[in-house]
């Protein structure tokens, strides 16, 4: 059965072609600056091809890739296609995968207000493949609902009661299909269920307490502006903050939302740097502002990981994921400095040498002396959305 696996972004569209059960990855690929002159970028058996196209929308990137997947022989039908898998950031409650039939749909547009940069894009993936291949079913994959196991004093705030009863203010927690995906390959290496701490660091990045092979607490709230400091989001900050920029400079509440999501984090203090690699480059030309950012930028995340130590009695491994975890080597280097008080031994020979390009490019960084293990896993959430996927239709 082939399964296509679906990650929009506002601008983007990931995607990986399985073979299932056997999870054999047929295609995989990105488009990405949609509505400009797009960068393509297709895997197939190891071999990378990569192009640029004028797609304008999410309609015409989903006819981009479906032409793509008959003209490389990937598939000759599009009869062949038996599902395909949607990530969506925000379930809004909904625990389990969603089969997307005409009220499910309605239901996800209702969840616009929760995840307004991400979930408008979700939604024209959804109905730009409805549009194309109608025949093919359609399922919602949500990445809070690994979070659903969160317990009340993790998950509310501490606001009236009612605005989460009538309104569903509380955190839900992110990257829960990589948490989860992390969480099963701990599973096998350990041969029991696993106490965690996952940082996912990325662009948007999070840290979530696994204890039990369930989810307890993760670094993002209400929405995905929450937590650490990111590439272009802010993290956590003093919600009074807000009225005050309004009154002072006269932005409206969705103009300051914008700068807040876009151009904040790493990207406020040195602009054209919110990407990791960019910003190491900077603080290596002693680069004052980059210097700043990236000590903020550590710390916030050192913090998190600290103050999840402490709340379970064992910790059986700290992992490393995303994309600045599984291959910045010196942010890693940093962040277990920051943590070695508590314990932390980095093995620095072992660290350098892991990144996605390494052969293995996942492994234990820590030494045995170390108070727990740390590991690189590089994480898989297309997978996941192939398997929970392959569940639901089979």
């Amino acid at each position: 059965m082939q399964i296509l696996a679906v990650n929009a972004g506002s601008s983007s569209l990931k995607f990986k072609m399985y073979q299932m059960p056997e999870e054999q990855v047929l295609i995989y690929g990105y488009l990405e600056k949609i509505g400009q002159n797009a960068n393509c970028k297709i895997i197939i058996n190891g071999q990378t091809q990569e192009f640029q196209a004028q797609i304008a929308n999410h309609d015409q990137a989903a006819n981009f890739l479906i032409h793509i997947l008959l003209t490389k022989q990937i598939i000759h039908s599009l009869d062949e296609i038996k599902a395909i898998g949607h990530r969506i950031v925000n379930g809004g409650g909904q625990n389990k995968p969603m089969l997307i039939t005409k009220n499910n749909l309605q239901y996800l547009e209702s969840l616009i207000d929760l995840a307004p940069l991400h979930m408008p894009a979700h939604l024209a993936s959804i109905k730009a493949f409805q549009k194309h291949i109608p025949k093919v079913p359609q399922v919602a994959l949500f990445d809070t609902a690994f979070h659903a196991t969160m317990p009340k004093e993790n998950f509310l705030y501490a606001i009236p009661y009612e605005w989460y009863q009538k309104y569903g203010v509380r955190k839900y927690g992110f990257h829960g299909l990589s948490c989860q995906y992390i969480t099963q390959v701990m599973e096998k290496q350990f041969q029991h269920p696993v106490n965690l701490i996952i940082c996912h660091i990325g662009n948007g990045a999070s840290i979530t307490l696994v204890e039990n092979s369930q989810s307890k607490n993760n670094s993002m709230g209400f929405t995905a502006n929450a937590g650490l400091i990111m590439g272009s989001r802010c993290g956590d900050i003093d919600y009074s903050i807000l009225p005050y920029l309004q009154k002072t400079t006269g932005k409206t509440l969705e103009e300051l939302n914008i700068i807040l999501n876009n151009q904040s984090g790493l990207e406020a203090f040195v602009p054209g740097h919110s990407d990791n690699r960019d910003l190491e480059k900077a603080v290596a030309q002693n680069n004052e502002m980059a210097i700043l950012a990236n000590t903020m930028y550590i710390n916030r995340i050192a913090e998190y990981i600290a103050k999840y130590y402490i709340k379970i009695p064992k910790i059986d491994a700290l992992i490393f994921c995303g994309g600045v975890g599984e291959n910045a080597s010196q942010f890693r280097k940093q962040v277990l400095e920051q943590l070695g008080k508590l314990g932390f031994v980095l093995d620095e020979e072992i660290n350098q040498k892991i990144n996605k390009f390494s052969t293995p490019n996942y492994g234990i960084i820590s030494k045995p002396n170390s108070v727990i293990p740390c590991y690189v896993i590089p994480t898989d959430e297309e997978l996941m959305i192939a398997r929970e996927t392959y569940k639901l239709i089979k």
